[in-house]
C-alpha cells in the first residue's frame, strides 16, 4: 500500500535526521544570523534557534516530547543546527486530541462577538511581532526578510478577514407558511486540522488557525518539520490574545502524525497545503474516514507574454514571480509563454534574472535565499541537468554559483531553460529558481499549451489588449487568473480557486468557502399558530388574596 511504503520512507528520513545532531554542523550563523537567533530563543517558550528542541503545544501548554524520534531542523544558508522537532508519539497526539474535544464543548458555545475580540487581538500581536516571526522565517526557511514579512502579511490579511464573522455566518430565516418559520443556521464543526508545509510557515497557519476558531472550532495543526518555528510562536500569540487551553494545539512529526489526523475519529475535516502526493494520500484516507478534506498541492503556473505587452512591466513581473522564494511558491510563475514578435525579448529577460542576487536572507541586497534543503537541490539540479539531455537549451544557468560566507548552503542561481512540453523540466514542478520559456506563435496555441497542463493553480497574461485579455479570461482554464498580475493570488474576502490536479475538494481556504468549510448546517422548521398565543389581560387590581 502508498501509505505503508511512504511511513517507511519517512520514518527513515526522520529517524537520519535524528542522528545528524550528534555532528557537529558544518559552519555556524553569521554575526547577523546569531544574535537574532539568541534573541529569539530567550523570547520564545515553544521554539529554539539555538539547538535546543521545539516542543508540542497540548491543553494550552508546551509540552516536552517524550518520543524517542528526533528531525534535526536546520538553518538551509548554512545547515547549522536550530532546533529538533520530536515525531509525535501516539499517547501525545491523543492527549492533543482529548484537549481539543474538550475544548470544544465550551469555545462551541461562546458568542460570534468573543471570537471576533480574539481575531482582532489577534491580529494586533502579529503585527506587534512581525519581526520576530520574519527572522524565523528567514532562519529556518531561507526566505529574505521583505519577503518573510509579505508571507506574515498575507497571513495577516486573513486573520483581520476572519474579524467579519459576526457577518458572514449570519443565517437564514423565512416564513414558509403561515405561521410556520424555517431557520438557516450555520454552526461548528468540532475538532478540525490543518497540515502546513515549509514554504509559508506563517501564512498557511493563519490561513487555517482564525477561520477554523472564529467559526467556533478546535484547532490541531501540525506545520511542516522542516520550518515550525512560526508556527509555534503564532500558537504562543494566540495564547496572549486570549483563546482558552485546547483551542489551539500543535503537534509535530511526519507521516505517522499525518496518518493519526486522517484516521481520528475525533477530527472532522483536514486543511492540506503541499505536495502532490501527501496531498492525493491525506485527500484519500481523510475522506475515506468521513472527514472533510481541502487540499491544494502541485501546480505549473503559466505566464503568457503578448508581443503588445508592457515590456517593462512584463519582464520585470515574470522575473519576480518565477524566482522570488526561490521559487518555492506553488504560485510562482515558473513558464514563460512568449508569442509572436515577444519571442524576440527573451535576452532582456536573461539579463534582468542575471541581475538578481542569490545570499543568506538577512543580507541587505538579497533577492533570493536558499532552497529548503540539499535534496530539493539535488532534485532541481537534476532537473536543470534534463533539460541538456532531452534537446533542450539553458541559458542562463545557475547550477554553481558560489555565495561567500555560505559555502554549505542549499544555493542555486536564477536559471532559465527552454524545454518542449514533453521534457521532465516542463512536466514536473521543480520548485526552484527555474524558469522554463515556452514559445508560441499565436495566443490561441499558448491557451491551448496552457490547458494540456494538468495543473490548474494560476496564470497570467501581460497585455495592453483589453479583447486579447477578455479572451484569455474566458478560454483559459485554470482557476486564479491574471491580467498584467503575475502572482494571481486572491485576497481574503475571496476564495481560493485553483483546480484540475492542483485542488481536491470543493471548498476554498478563506472567503465566504472558508465558512462554508468550517461549519454545518442546521435547520429548523418552526409552528406556532397566532390561535394559540395567551392573550389575558394583565389585572390592575389591588390583589385580595382569594
Amino acid at each position: 500500500m502508498f501509505s505503508s511504503r511512504l511511513s517507511r520512507a519517512q520514518t527513515l528520513h526522520a529517524r537520519t535526521y535524528a542522528t545528524a545532531s550528534s555532528r557537529p554542523p558544518l559552519s555556524g550563523l553569521n554575526a547577523l544570523a546569531r544574535p537574532k537567533a539568541e534573541q529569539l530563543s530567550r523570547d520564545w517558550k515553544g521554539t529554539s534557534a539555538t539547538g535546543e528542541n521545539t516542543k508540542n503545544f497540548i491543553g494550552g501548554e508546551f509540552v516536552e516530547s517524550k518520543t524517542a524520534e528526533w528531525i534535526d531542523v536546520v538553518d538551509p544558508s548554512t545547515q547549522t543546527l536550530l532546533t529538533r522537532v520530536p515525531e509525535t508519539t501516539s499517547a501525545e497526539f491523543e492527549q492533543a486530541a482529548d484537549a481539543a474535544s474538550e475544548a470544544f464543548k465550551s469555545w462551541s458555545k461562546t458568542s460570534v462577538l468573543t471570537r471576533q475580540r480574539f481575531a482582532l487581538e489577534l491580529q494586533r500581536l502579529i503585527r506587534e511581532n512581525a519581526d520576530a516571526l520574519a527572522t524565523s522565517i528567514v532562519l529556518e526557511q531561507g526566505k529574505t526578510v521583505p519577503d518573510a514579512h509579505g508571507d506574515i502579511l498575507r497571513g495577516l490579511q486573513v486573520v483581520e478577514h476572519a474579524a467579519s464573522a459576526p457577518s458572514l455566518l449570519l443565517g437564514e430565516k423565512i416564513e414558509v407558511s403561515k405561521d410556520m418559520d424555517t431557520e438557516v443556521r450555520k454552526l461548528p464543526l468540532g475538532v478540525v486540522s490543518a497540515i502546513a508545509p515549509f514554504n509559508f510557515p506563517a501564512m498557511i497557519p493563519l490561513w487555517s488557525i482564525p477561520m477554523a476558531t472564529v467559526t467556533g472550532n478546535t484547532v490541531i495543526l501540525k506545520p511542516s518539520e522542516r520550518d515550525p518555528g512560526a508556527a509555534m510562536m503564532i500558537a504562543e500569540l494566540c495564547q496572549r490574545a486570549g483563546l482558552p487551553p485546547g483551542v489551539v494545539n500543535v503537534v509535530h512529526g511526519t507521516v505517522p502524525t499525518v496518518n493519526a489526523i486522517c484516521d481520528h475519529p475525533a477530527i472532522r475535516a483536514i486543511s492540506f497545503v503541499g505536495g502532490d502526493r501527501a496531498g492525493r494520500h491525506i485527500y484519500e484516507r481523510g475522506t475515506k474516514h468521513g472527514k472533510r478534506v481541502q487540499s491544494n498541492m502541485g501546480a505549473k503556473n503559466h505566464g503568457i507574454l503578448m508581443p503588445d505587452a508592457n515590456k517593462n512591466l512584463a519582464l520585470n513581473s515574470i522575473v519576480g514571480a518565477a524566482f522570488g522564494a526561490a521559487g518555492q511558491r506553488c504560485m510562482a510563475l515558473s513558464v514563460a509563454i512568449l508569442v509572436g514578435d515577444a519571442q524576440a525579448w527573451l535576452p532582456d529577460l536573461i539579463k534582468l534574472a542575471s541581475q538578481l542576487t542569490v545570499g543568506g536572507g538577512f543580507e541587505k541586497d538579497t533577492d533570493l535565499g536558499p532552497v529548503i534543503s540539499p535534496a530539493a537541490k539535488r532534485r532541481i539540479l537534476g532537473l536543470i541537468d534534463s533539460v541538456e539531455e532531452e534537446g533542450g537549451k539553458i541559458h542562463l544557468d545557475g547550477r554553481h554559483v558560489k555565495v561567500q560566507g555560505y559555502e554549505h548552503g542549499n544555493f542555486i542561481g536564477p536559471t532559465i531553460v527552454e524545454s518542449g512540453t514533453h521534457m521532465r523540466s516542463y512536466q514536473e514542478e521543480i520548485f526552484g529558481p527555474v524558469l522554463v520559456v515556452l514559445r508560441a506563435e499565436t495566443l490561441d496555441e499558448g491557451i491551448q499549451i496552457i490547458n494540456s497542463n494538468k495543473y490548474g493553480n494560476g496564470t497570467a497574461i501581460f497585455t495592453q489588449s483589453g479583447a486579447t485579455a477578455r479572451k484569455f479570461e474566458q478560454d483559459v482554464n485554470v482557476g486564479q487568473i491574471g491580467i498584467n498580475v503575475p502572482i494571481p493570488v486572491p485576497l481574503p474576502m475571496f476564495s481560493w480557486s485553483g483546480n484540475k490536479a492542483s485542488a481536491l475538494g470543493d471548498l476554498g481556504f478563506y472567503g465566504k468557502s472558508a465558512f462554508e468549510f468550517y461549519t454545518l448546517k442546521k435547520t429548523t422548521t418552526s409552528l406556532w399558530k397566532a390561535e394559540d398565543a395567551l392573550t389575558s389581560k394583565a389585572s390592575v387590581n389591588m390583589p385580595t388574596q382569594r
